[in-house]
């Protein structure tokens, strides 16, 4: 007997994370190769009609049985026990008791509120019922000295226990001894309870459904050895225990063989995909390492490759040998040194007669590109061109016209590169840099450009943990810079609360009067936005106290600011002409100070862990002492706590990016919601983590052996992935 509370199952995983793989039907309305059953629309089943089944497609986009059968409750409550009201301790507070109503009246007065009171006997002894609202209503529906089953969670009042609004059924025949499946709980809304569709019907009807059904309408849909080895329960039994398990391990059984089927034909299709790019697309062929690639390694590069470049740099050389169109993820931390080996990158494309471009989210990190690429390549002939939306008549003209003629050889800019009118003359190697900023549609345009589509080099600053990489990104190819070039300092991180502002200011004045730089940021968040905007105006009056002129210059930077002054005050920053910068996140990405040593978060509490890490990774670009100060209002909750602890505990990317996932969910994580969705009903990348790896496992060794699943034994596998229909072609767009 389980004591106590009712094994409630509250499974987060429940909710719908959006990753960027398989597109799969929306609605799921009709699925081929199904029984027909499944495909009847809702309102074909009893207890249903065309009105409940209009409200059940607009309310839970419930269209067919195949719907509402994987609507899934989100708790069950143990009602499988009928105990005596004797048994009742302070160590149960949920119970169900059976027993007749042996009064039942309306007490109190109007002014303050009438009640419903009951008094429920069994052998045992009495127990009070009470309802503080609805009171009218229930007294018609229950009959003096009827036998009803009893739940809900007790209290001891007056010398006496007593439950409050419990759930109350007559006895039956059936029920007498208690429920012999755990009762579900399904989601619902305001207006299917209105129309009698609360989570307790919707029961009902998923009851109705089942009895109809047996093994041969949800069919098998694993090969059975996949069943055998990970002692998988069939999907006929998985369903129905989701819905009605018997005990709790049944319950547990059921989700568990579901969230596996979901990860694995996930892990099967992205690896399908992969195969089929690895097989089929055409790329430009990098024949040779060339002069300017050759001079540039052996003669200017400013300092020695880390272990982890000249492995990525070997990874690209390979991807551009097989005639195949290269599809890499480059991540790497913030300073890692992604720059170098997409200059590197782009010498082998220019080496071979090709263009290559780089394409920035913003003005401000194009300029940064083209400064610090331009600066490397000064002992070299090859100039860079710059080509942004702020550039017009008549010096865009003759960019165009370069690029179209092949003059150009290397290009970096924004979402200029993609408009309709750019047009190249042999584009080799397209490089995006921080991915996640473009649009899925808007990176496509940069290949649809050639022929012969350009090999794709996406890098990212925001580390991807590996659980959501292999879901996420599986169809990629993944390289990873996890070193910091030789000579970087490592950055000290400190919390201070607001009642130490002043000893705060007082260091990093300190740091000015040496010569270095300061950024002081706002959080920006659009619910807030007006309320936002204030406190940086009125902060940056504070630092203008702190810090007054002539003997400090200070900077602002904002999204409400004209462009050109945001420009214009960033560059003054960048060349020195401030020493302090007053900011929200837009400096987040990309812009690079080797002198500025300290980073001052403001209200680091409203910041999640990966844009605590970006913004810390402004600092520490070169070879000095740098700090980065977490400055809260107070002691704040749990997570907050929690993500304070983990910034001042390491300075490790990825280990912050498994941590940010684990308190935020996947969904959330930056960078990783694109187009291309796909529903995970019942599994979750985060908890289910050892599900996903045995799914990944059983995945690859099908595919290694069988790619095109014609094996006869596979055929389960592939009739289901033909049921779902095609899913979009995520390697060619990432």
């Amino acid at each position: 007997m389980w004591r106590g509370r009712p094994t409630i199952y509250r499974p987060e995983s429940r909710s719908y994370y959006f990753l960027p793989s398989i597109q799969l039907p929306e609605p799921i309305t009709a699925i081929r190769n199904e029984p027909a059953i499944l495909n009847n629309p809702i309102e074909y089943l009893r207890g249903v009609g065309p009105q409940r089944g209009e409200l059940l497609k607009k309310e839970l986009g419930i269209f067919t049985f195949r719907d509402l059968l994987f609507h899934f409750p989100f708790r069950h409550l143990d009602k499988s026990q009928v105990h005596s009201i004797r048994e009742i301790s302070g160590d149960a507070d949920y119970i169900q008791v059976s027993g007749v109503i042996k009064t039942l009246e309306m007490t109190g007065e109007k002014k303050y509120g009438k009640r419903l009171t009951a008094v429920l006997q069994d052998e045992s002894g009495v127990i009070d019922l009470v309802w503080f609202q609805g009171g009218a209503w229930i007294q018609k529906t229950l009959h003096l000295n009827g036998k009803y089953l009893v739940y809900g969670k007790t209290s001891y009042f007056n010398g006496r226990w007593q439950i409050a609004h419990p759930e109350m059924e007559p006895v039956t025949p059936q029920n007498r001894e208690g429920k012999n499946y755990l009762d579900p709980i399904y989601p619902s809304s305001e207006k299917l309870k209105v129309r009698g569709l609360g989570g307790r019907a919707i029961g009902k009807l998923t009851r109705t459904l089942l009895d109809q059904l047996g093994p041969g309408d949800i069919p098998e849909n694993l090969p059975a050895d996949i069943l055998e080895q990970f002692r998988l329960v069939s999907r006929f039994t998985a369903i129905s225990d989701m819905h009605f398990p018997g005990t709790e391990q049944d319950h547990y059984q059921g989700e568990r063989r579901l969230k596996f089927e979901e990860l694995f034909f996930a892990q099967l299709s992205i690896g399908r995909l992969k195969i089929h790019r690895q097989q089929v697309s055409v790329g430009v062929i990098f024949e040779k390492v060339g002069d300017l690639f050759n001079r540039f390694y052996h003669g200017s590069l400013p300092f020695a490759l880390t272990g982890a470049q000249k492995k990525v740099i070997r990874e690209i050389r390979k991807d551009t040998l097989t005639g195949h169109q290269m599809n890499r993820l480059l991540q790497g931390d913030v300073g890692s040194g992604k720059t170098i080996v997409a200059l590197l990158a782009m010498l082998l494309a220019i080496d071979n007669g090709f263009q290559a471009c780089l394409m920035a989210p913003t003005g401000i990190l194009a300029q940064q590109h083209l400064q610090n690429i331009s600066g490397l390549l000064k002992d070299l002939s090859l100039k860079p061109v710059l080509l942004t939306g702020g550039i017009k008549g008549k010096a865009r003209q003759k960019i165009l016209e370069d690029l179209g003629s092949g003059q150009t050889s290397l290009i970096i800019g924004t979402h200029a590169l993609i408009e309709e009118q750019v047009r190249f003359a042999s584009l080799g190697l397209a490089i995006v840099d921080e991915q996640h900023r473009f649009g899925v549609a808007q990176r496509a345009k940069l290949w649809a450009k050639q022929a012969i589509p350009p090999h794709i080099l996406v890098m990212t600053a925001t580390p991807i943990p590996r659980t959501l990489a292999m879901t996420a990104y599986g169809d990629l190819d993944v390289s990873v810079i996890d070193e910091l070039p030789p000579g970087r300092q490592p950055i000290r991180t400190l919390h201070r609360f607001e009642r130490y502002r002043s000893q705060v200011m007082e260091f990093i004045k300190g740091e000015v009067h040496q010569g270095h730089q300061a950024y002081i940021v706002y959080p920006l968040i659009e619910e807030s936005e007006k309320l936002d905007y204030e406190n940086l105006m009125k902060g940056y009056e504070e630092v203008k106290a702190y810090f007054p002129d002539p003997e400090y210059l200070v900077s602002m930077v904002h999204g409400r600011q004209p462009a050109d002054q945001r420009r214009t005050n960033m560059d003054r920053f960048v060349r020195g002409q401030t020493q302090i910068m007053v900011a929200t996140t837009v400096i987040e990405v990309g812009v690079d100070i080797p002198n500025a040593s300290v980073m001052l978060i403001e209200s680091a509490e409203r910041f999640g862990l990966s844009q605590l890490h970006q913004l810390r990774g402004r600092v520490g670009r070169g070879a000095n002492h740098c700090w980065c100060i977490l400055m809260t209002r107070d002691r704040g909750g749990r997570e907050i706590t929690e993500r304070i602890r983990i910034m001042l505990q390491t300075t490790d990317g990825f280990a912050i990016a498994e941590k940010d996932l684990e308190l935020r969910g996947p969904g959330d994580i930056e960078g990783t919601r694109q187009s291309g969705v796909m529903e995970f009903r019942v599994a979750d990348i985060v908890r289910d983590k050892p599900i996903l790896e045995a799914a990944r496992e059983a995945a690859s060794r099908i595919l290694a052996t069988d790619p095109q699943l014609l094996y006869p034994e596979h055929s389960r596998l592939s009739a289901h992935l033909k049921s779902q229909g095609s899913g979009s072609p995520w390697g060619k767009i990432s």
